[in-house]
């Protein structure tokens, strides 16, 4: 018989406006292994949870359920508490009455009030069935391994190395800076971009700490969290310039051997966490043809265009050289667009059409530049002011409508279009039309997902495991995300995430060994006949048959919990710890009696 003490929050008012929850308590308190039920404002506050450990000394309880509010906020909050009066933390849960009750049934207190009663009385036969648990503890190896050469990934990489940490950084093309070393220019501050890469990628090549592989892709990755091994297959070609392999430090630094160069060559590096920070690819241009995307030589990209606004000359039409006078630029090209384009929005293309629009104008003075668009999005510090500027100081015309046909005529592009406010159509004899076209997912993020066991979304972007609670970390634990890799963002928003996940890499790292949560996936070895079907189950590699015993294995340090496995057992020998079938069905016993 345990000895279980119960605990019904108010929450102030959020569960006891709707719930009547000393009623609750003395309903449960009824229950055979219940001995002690109380109910207090709020139970996550210290005095809250000195209730707790308080009770759990003086009625010597063995399990202790929390009515609250969801466990993913204040879980480990009583755990914690339980552990310190030596209660086993896992026979502590809790009952969420105020999300899955209160909050839905705000007009039927009598019956939330039931319902509260029946959901805690379910916890309780829980708890009575909960094994007392110990956490795992792995090893860390601390060092990071850092997916990506760009803003995103240099800066990950600084953060971690200048804690004292060595990073691998890993670039699949020759040079470091991806694409913001592209750019022309940055919105808000136009000169800026060029010598803050610059001093970025000088800052990696000489910090003692990080080793750049250039030409170098990931092919292979095994292990867990603390504890990865990730093959690198590196293209060791003299692409690096001279100044940079003229010292043994810089050779060093850049991975660089004259001995193995011009060939191909795979490393293993052992890493406790990885971050991928791949960044983005344009929109290929020939999927709008209506717009004469790859059809007519002067209706370009915005990445082009950045190149073009880079040439120290004259800006050039690509068809004939001569400057252009009337330039167009479309916005949301292929943006917006589920049908043709792509469904989401880029976020970055309405500042960046704004300062490629200013420059054109500071290029060519007597020229006109003309903006289409649908609405403009520019949320951010200073953001609508730029625009603004772009409208007021350089008399850059802003038309909202969308462009429904481009198309040459003679010397000329022809761009038709409507406007929406004045409700007319549009024609525009334009010398060269820029597209403001998307942020697709790299090319590699597919295939490198697939080896890193991680998700992408139906965009093909990294998938981060929670939106707002945990935007840098991936469903994989310890594999990380920064930048464009997770979706479309801009450099302001790619270095605070960067240096997000950087932050919680070092968490990671600032502990010699790693504590795991023992509540994964067993196997009950008299049931199982090895046959394989949650192996297959299994989305996290964590399952394997052993090879003399001919039984379902689990490593643990791999196992999220999610319990694939345990639905694909036929025989019920896959099982989860404390969420055994026996607890389920004691609990639904309670809700269907």
């Amino acid at each position: 018989m345990s000895r279980i003490g119960v605990f019904v929050c108010h929450c102030g008012i959020n569960i006891a406006s709707t719930v009547d929850v000393e009623r609750v308590a003395e309903e449960v308190g009824q229950h055979p292994d219940v001995v002690y039920a109380t109910s207090y404002k709020y139970m996550c506050s210290n005095p809250g949870q000195q209730l707790v450990k308080d009770a759990i000394e003086e009625h010597n309880l063995d399990g202790v359920v929390v009515a609250a509010c969801s466990p993913l906020m204040h879980e480990k909050t009583f755990r914690r508490a339980a552990s310190t009066v030596r209660l086993n933390p896992y026979r502590c849960e809790m009952a969420n009455i105020r999300e899955q009750c209160a909050w839905v049934h705000q007009r039927e207190p009598a019956r939330a009030t039931k319902k509260a009663a029946e959901l805690v009385r379910a916890v309780v036969e829980r708890v009575s069935l909960d094994e007392e648990l110990e956490p795992f503890r792995l090893p860390v190896t601390k060092r990071a391994l850092v997916i990506g050469g760009g803003i995103a990934g240099m800066q990950v990489a600084l953060d971690i190395a200048s804690a004292g940490f060595p990073v691998v950084l890993v670039e699949r093309k020759a040079k470091l800076g991806g694409k913001m070393a592209q750019f022309s220019g940055t919105y808000l501050n136009f000169s800026a971009a060029p010598d803050l890469l610059e001093r970025k990628v000088e800052q990696i090549l000489n910090h003692p700490n990080i080793e750049v592989l250039t030409g170098a892709q990931v092919v292979g990755a095994e292990g867990y969290v603390g504890n990865f091994e990730v093959e690198v297959s590196s293209d060791c070609s003299p692409t690096v310039p001279e100044r940079l392999r003229s010292t043994s430090a810089s050779a060093e630094t850049l991975n660089l051997n004259p001995d193995r160069c011009g060939r191909t060559e795979t490393m293993t590096f052992e890493a406790g966490a990885i971050v991928v920070a791949t960044g983005w690819n344009p929109y290929p241009l020939r999927r709008l043809p209506e717009y004469g995307g790859g059809e007519i030589a002067d209706v370009v990209d915005g990445l082009t265009f950045e190149g073009m606004l880079r040439d120290a000359g004259e800006l050039r039409r690509p068809s004939n050289g001569c400057v252009p006078q009337e330039v167009v630029f479309v916005q949301c090209a292929g943006s917006r667009d589920p049908e043709r384009g792509v469904p989401y929005c880029s976020k970055v293309c309405c500042m960046v059409v704004a300062k490629q629009a200013m420059m054109f104008k500071e290029r060519v003075p007597d020229g006109q530049a003309y903006v289409f668009y649908i609405d403009i999005r520019s949320a951010g510090k200073g953001y609508d002011e730029y625009v603004q500027q772009a409208m007021e100081e350089h008399d850059i015309l802003y038309l909202r409508g969308k462009v429904s046909k481009i198309f040459r005529d003679g010397d000329k592009v022809l761009v038709w279009g409507a406007d929406t406010l004045s409700g007319r159509p549009v024609e525009v004899a334009a010398d060269l039309v820029v597209l403001a076209t998307p942020m697709t997912p790299s090319r590699q993020a597919l295939d490198l997902a697939k080896r890193l066991r991680v998700g992408v979304d139906q965009n093909g972007f990294f998938t981060e495991a929670h939106p707002k609670l945990r935007p840098v970390e991936s469903l994989t634990a310890g594999i990380f995300l920064a930048g464009a890799a997770q979706g479309p963002k801009d450099i302001p928003e790619t270095v605070s995430q960067a240096s997000g996940a950087a932050a919680k890499v070092l968490q990671l790292f600032s502990q010699d060994e790693m504590t795991q949560e023992p509540t994964v996936a067993c196997v009950i070895e008299q049931f199982c006949s090895a046959c394989g079907a949650c192996v297959e189950a299994c989305p996290y590699d964590a399952r394997s048959i052993h090879p003399v015993w001919h039984v379902a294995t689990v490593n643990a340090a791999l196992c999220q919990n999610c319990g694939a496995c345990v639905v694909a057992c036929p025989n019920k020998a896959s099982q989860i710890y404390n969420w055994t079938p026996a607890q389920i069905l004691a609990m639904t016993d309670v809700i269907v009696s």
